[in-house]
């Protein structure tokens, strides 16, 4: 087993990148040999993670930072199904082939054994069918897996509870699927008969679930909605997060966060440039009130910017800020739905304020309204008025405060690395993973605690 080759592929973004990285150094720490695929300026990131990089040769670097001038029509497109549509169709189909070449050359030069990838790396889809290697998805968002009970994903909608509504839900699911999203699974097809591969069966956002040999989904059970069916390929593994050096220091202004009647922290994670979208708004909600104690982190975009624009001595402004550190002394986390922050905020019990829509954050979003964990404001660019009072109700009314610490301490009894690694084991000795004991504690299985699990996350939410 220690002679494991595994290589991780990523596509170019934060929220696919970062979340894998603590388990490719755990991998790495337990002796496996781990490479990493991947483009752009993430070569370097590998590199300071003490891993071999492998850059895009054949493929094209297509990422958030690019993708406004490489496409300027997208600016132009209205609608989250739209730019859904859009966006998947850039940054993962047509670079699947892409990726496939340069896996083929990879494996050329040094064959690897498994390939560890992010759901929406469709190389890893592909090359399951070409080489002889085992694939494992990691999913860093809610799960996309179809169900009969739910809505579609993608529009950010929750379960209906009435019998109409049920109706509306199943032919909002035939419409998505079959109607706005059909040309990006008619090109997944194509792109896998070019391949030599066969058709897929079912809709390309289950088919690339279904298809890897093991789904590793980070988060747990009790922050998705009630389903009929799982697939016996997917585990939940707790929260997947990116990898942090070195030992953890006391948060700097620990004192200030202590004499502050609340610490509001607030974050558009690294993949919103745009600060007045819900950094400016937080800010300004709070210029009147120097109790309240504002930690702001931009992603490095307009930080000295901020600091001009709101000098008060009860704002911290920063590029970015370690939130294991941090969140002990935080009242109340604003966010535009990064799931790794949610998920982090949770494991903190910290009650959560929520506004974004594209880029997937919407499903988030409507996870956090649904389990009552926090406010969704339904809009990137809320008003501060309307942050303020998201802030003061999630801080007044207990029922958030009670059902994010049910989601913590059910975060609490999953430890992903040792989970993920487990799992990842067992298939490349190509056994039946077995659970471990942490885990059925709080029991995902299918068959006879199905049911129970879907009561379970009705009383978690």
């Amino acid at each position: 087993m220690k002679n494991l080759r595994i290589l991780f592929a990523t596509i170019p973004a934060d929220t696919h990148f970062g979340p894998l990285t603590n388990l490719a150094v755990q991998l790495s720490d337990l002796g496996y040999d781990v490479r990493w695929y991947a483009g752009g300026h993430y070569g370097e990131k590998v590199t300071r993670l003490g891993l071999h990089h492998y850059p895009f040769v054949k493929a094209r670097t297509v990422d958030r930072d690019n993708l406004k001038t490489l496409f300027p029509e997208r600016s132009r497109i209205k609608g989250t199904i739209a730019k859904l549509r859009f966006d998947y169709k850039e940054l993962s189909l047509l670079r699947a082939p892409e990726f496939v070449e340069d896996l083929k050359d990879i494996y050329a030069d040094w064959p690897y054994d498994l390939i560890v990838h992010d759901a929406d790396f469709l190389g890893g889809d592909f090359l399951r069918e070409i080489l002889p290697v085992k694939t494992v998805a990691i999913g860093v968002a809610p799960l996309a897996e179809s169900d009969p009970s739910l809505p579609a994903y993608g529009l950010g909608k929750q379960p209906a509870r009435s019998l109409p509504g049920r109706w509306m839900q199943h032919l909002m699911r035939y419409v998505v699927q079959q109607v706005r999203l059909k040309p990006i699974d008619d090109l997944y097809n194509k792109l896998r008969q070019q391949q030599g591969l066969p058709k897929a069966q079912e809709f390309v956002f289950d088919a690339v679930i279904h298809h890897a040999d093991l789904y590793l989904q980070s988060g747990v059970p009790g922050f998705e909605y009630p389903r009929r069916h799982i697939s016996l390929n997917i585990r939940f593994v707790g929260a997947i997060l990116p990898y942090t050096r070195g030992r953890k220091r006391a948060y700097e202004h620990t004192f200030r966060a202590l004499q502050a009647r609340r610490v509001v922290l607030v974050t558009q994670e690294t993949t919103e440039k745009d600060i007045e979208k819900l950094l400016v708004p937080t800010l300004k909600a709070y210029r009147e009130e120097p109790s309240t104690l504002v930690i702001a982190t931009t992603g490095g975009y307009g930080t000295e910017e901020l600091r001009n624009r709101f000098p008060q001595d009860n704002f911290i402004i920063e590029d970015h800020i370690d939130f294991d550190t941090v969140m002990p002394y935080v009242s109340v986390f604003v966010t535009n739905g990064g799931y790794s922050g949610v998920m982090q905020a949770l494991k903190h019990n910290l009650p959560i304020v929520v506004a974004g829509i594209n880029d997937g954050r919407n499903e988030i979003a409507a996870r956090i309204e649904y389990c009552k964990a926090g406010i969704n404001l339904n809009t990137e660019k809320p008003k501060t008025v309307h942050i303020w009072q998201a802030i003061d109700q999630v801080l007044t009314d207990g029922t958030y405060r009670r059902n994010v610490r049910k989601l913590g301490r059910e975060l609490g009894t999953y430890n992903a690395n040792k989970l993920a690694t487990h799992y990842i084991e067992a298939l490349a000795k190509e056994q039946e993973s077995r659970l471990m004991p942490e885990e059925i504690q709080v029991a995902w299985l299918r068959g006879s605690l199905l049911q129970p699990i879907n009561q379970q996350c009705r009383s978690a939410c």
